[in-house]
């Protein structure tokens, strides 16, 4: 069983980056932070008691910029999740920080306070390319970040971007083993995507940033498949390569489709309440979001009982991103049949597979191949399945570019 985990979402950066539409705000004059850690409290004391009893298994602080966080405010909620729910034995507790916002002292109070795990947006090891994303960090910097990581933490990871304007695959090359030299067990690797109303969305529109060709991208990404894997970190997702063990045990409940809380401005949360799953949102401008929590106990804006044809869809969606694969008779009566011409259709392309050993064929996995185009794999699947595709979003809290 996937299990179920806990999602602290911090909306605040020091600087918006024009490549990002997460749900991040800056604020110069300052937060009132200790008002925000009492909203943060109040809306998990809400979702626990709709919840009832859960064993948490993750934890994930996300942003926006965890890292801007004091240690005490991070405690603050641990503590509050310890005293609602059970804590799992060996709970993963994820902490997201930008490389320009690591301190020793900092970091050494956040291992204090529980967090076993960091994720590093990291982005480029050249300094060159991190002014052109808009980062406010130095090589220099994310190479000191990853050092004091090491030093805190047993398990670390950070991110990169690639398929960017102008990028080659020799210079992605070059980049990607000195990232595997610093790594651990943990590595995140994002196509750079042109968001809507992004700044760089804008910049694209008016054909002052190039992206590389389809062709290119697709060298970049088997580049990426090659290397990751002679390093010893595979891809076990689109974008994420571990170890064996090392994998992301919160995105991992993601992506079996497990049960989350979604907490703070802008959090999806996926609850089972009497055996029906919810989908949950929450406000996503910060100070509306204190308000609302203030006056109702909690922030959502959303809060949708999910249909059986929505559920299927985001279960399609979330497995088929894993290499595992997902089993189609798990996922809806009769799927694998129901889906068995364009099942065969996709194998014959190389965008699918079958498990070796699966139960009568069920279980399907992307190829490589696949995983590239993985939107036309999963509308084609979604089409036999006679599944809509759901309004409501459970990418919004992977672990992404920071």
């Amino acid at each position: 069983m996937p299990g179920f985990g806990v999602y602290v979402h911090w909306p605040f950066c020091a600087q918006k980056c024009p490549y990002c539409d997460f749900n991040s705000h800056v604020r110069f004059g300052g937060i009132d932070e200790a008002r925000f850690l009492a909203a943060y409290l109040r809306e998990l004391d809400r979702t626990a008691a709709r919840t009832g009893p859960r064993a948490v298994q993750s934890i994930f602080f996300g942003g926006g910029t965890p890292s801007l966080m004091a240690p005490r405010t991070v405690a603050a909620i641990l503590d509050r999740i310890a005293g609602l729910w059970t804590i799992a034995p060996g709970v993963e507790i994820t902490l997201e920080a930008n490389p320009g916002s690591v301190e020793a002292d900092r970091f050494r109070g956040y291992a204090q306070a529980g967090v076993n795990r960091v994720s590093l947006g990291v982005q480029s090891l050249d300094d060159a390319v991190l002014r052109a994303l808009g980062r406010i960090h130095s090589v220099a910097e994310a190479r000191r970040a990853i050092e004091i990581a090491h030093a805190n933490f047993a398990r670390v990871s950070f991110d990169l971007i690639y398929a960017r304007p102008k990028q080659t695959v020799a210079q992605w090359c070059d980049e990607l083993k000195q990232a595997l030299a610093l790594a651990a067990g943990h590595l995140s690797l994002y196509q750079l995507t042109i968001e809507p109303e992004t700044p760089f969305a804008a910049l694209h529109a008016a054909g002052k940033l190039v992206v590389p060709d389809g062709e290119t991208a697709l060298a970049l990404y088997d580049t990426t498949q090659v290397l990751t894997a002679g390093a010893g970190l595979a891809a076990y997702e689109i974008s994420n390569h571990a170890a064996p063990g090392e994998e992301s045990r919160h995105n991992l409940l993601y992506w079996r489709y497990g049960e989350y809380a979604g907490c703070g401005p802008g959090a999806h949360g996926r609850l089972v309440i009497g055996g029906v799953r919810h989908a949950t949102v929450g406000e996503r401008h910060p100070e509306r979001w204190v308000e609302l929590v203030e006056r109702e106990g909690h922030g959502w804006t959303e809060d949708v009982p999910l249909t059986r044809a929505e559920e299927t869809d985001e279960r399609l969606l979330m497995g088929l991103r894993l290499r595992e694969g997902i089993d189609l008779d798990r996922l809806a009566p009769g799927g694998a049949a129901a889906c068995g011409a364009t099942i065969a259709e996709l194998v014959q392309l190389g965008l699918l597979e079958i498990a070796t050993g699966a139960e009568a064929g069920a279980q399907v996995r992307a190829t490589p191949k696949g995983r590239f185009v993985l939107n036309e794999v999963v509308l084609r699947l979604a089409m036999g399945l006679d599944g809509p595709r759901s309004a409501h979003s459970p990418m919004d809290n992977l672990a992404s570019a920071n």
